[in-house]
C-alpha cells in the first residue's frame, strides 16, 4: 500500500501543541423549515487531526448540520466558522474550495465511467488550465493533468482499489463503490472530511475494510474527519469525541467513554428512559 503526500499536514507535535485551536467552529446553528426545527443552537468544534463522531436517532438532525458545513442548508442563525472563514451563505462549490469534501448516504458516482475518471472529477476544481490550452495539451495544461493524474493513482493504490481501476463503477460491488466515493473526497485534497453513513448497508468484511481505511486517513494524512454513523459501535471505536443529537438539539459532547453511559444519550439513542 502506498503512502499518499498531503500537503500542508501539520506534524503531531505541532497539532498536539495547537490542539486549542479548533479547525471548525459551529456555533449556535439553528435551522428552520418552515415550522419545523431541524436544528436549535447546536454548538461544537472539530479540532485539527480530529475525528468527530455525529450520532442521534433519525431525525435527530445529523444530515442536516452536515448540509449546512458544506452549503447545501443556509441556517437562519449560526455562524460555521472554518480555520476563521465564515461559511454560512457560501454554495457547496465554495466550500470545496475552502477546504470541505464529502461523501453521501447515496451514492453519487457517474457509474459510466471507470473508477479513475470518476476520481479525476474530484480534482476538478483544482485545475486552473482552460478549454482551449486543454485542446492543445501542451505545456502547462500537460504537467497539470499529469499531477492530477499521479495524485489519483496513489489514492487508487491507498484504498485497495487498483484492480478496479479501469472498470466502470456501475459494475462494481457496492463495498468498492463506496470505497470510490471516498476515493473522490480525498481526490478533493481537503482539509476537513465529512463522512456521512460510510458504511450503511455493508455487510462485516466490507464494513472492516472501511473502518481500516478511514484510520488510515485520520493517521497517514492527518484530515480532521467528521462522521454520522448509525452504528453505534463503530464510532466509538474510531471517534477521538462524539456529539450526540435529539431532535436537533445538542444531547451531549465528549469521549467515547464519557459519552457511551451519559444519561441523556442513553434516553436520546438508546430509547432509555432517564433517572
Amino acid at each position: 500500500m502506498t503512502t499518499i503526500e498531503q500537503p500542508e499536514v501539520p506534524l503531531v507535535g505541532e497539532r498536539a501543541e495547537h490542539a486549542i485551536q479548533p479547525l471548525l467552529e459551529v456555533d449556535h446553528v439553528s435551522l428552520r423549515f418552515g415550522g419545523v426545527h431541524a436544528l436549535r443552537a447546536v454548538s461544537f468544534d472539530v479540532r485539527p487531526g480530529e475525528l468527530l463522531g455525529l450520532i442521534g436517532p433519525n431525525g435527530a438532525g445529523k444530515t442536516s448540520i452536515l448540509n449546512c458545513l458544506n452549503g447545501v442548508y443556509r441556517p437562519q442563525q449560526g455562524s460555521i466558522r472554518l480555520r476563521g472563514r465564515e461559511l454560512v451563505g457560501l454554495r457547496p462549490p465554495a466550500t470545496v474550495e475552502a477546504g470541505i469534501a464529502r461523501t453521501f448516504q447515496n451514492l453519487g458516482l457517474f457509474t459510466n465511467l471507470d473508477v479513475f475518471d470518476n476520481l479525476m472529477l474530484g480534482r476538478h476544481h483544482l485545475m486552473r488550465s482552460g478549454a482551449l490550452s486543454g485542446a492543445v495539451w501542451f505545456g502547462r495544461t500537460r504537467r497539470e493533468e499529469i499531477a492530477h493524474r499521479r495524485r489519483c493513482a496513489e489514492i487508487i493504490e491507498f484504498l485497495d482499489l487498483v484492480r478496479y481501476r479501469y472498470l466502470p463503477v456501475g459494475m462494481l460491488p457496492y463495498g468498492v463503490q463506496k470505497r470510490v466515493e471516498l476515493g473522490r473526497a480525498l481526490a478533493m485534497d481537503p482539509t476537513l472530511l465529512l463522512l456521512d453513513e460510510p458504511v450503511a448497508g455493508m455487510n462485516r468484511e466490507e464494513t472492516e475494510d472501511m473502518a481500516r481505511h478511514i484510520l488510515e486517513i485520520r493517521e497517514g494524512l492527518g484530515f480532521a474527519i467528521v462522521l454520522v454513523e448509525h452504528q453505534l459501535d463503530l464510532v466509538m471505536d474510531l471517534a477521538d469525541r462524539v456529539v450526540v443529537l435529539d431532535f436537533g438539539e445538542l444531547a451531549a459532547i465528549g469521549t467515547p467513554d464519557e459519552v457511551k453511559d451519559d444519561p441523556r444519550v442513553l434516553a436520546a439513542y438508546l430509547g432509555f428512559a432517564e433517572t
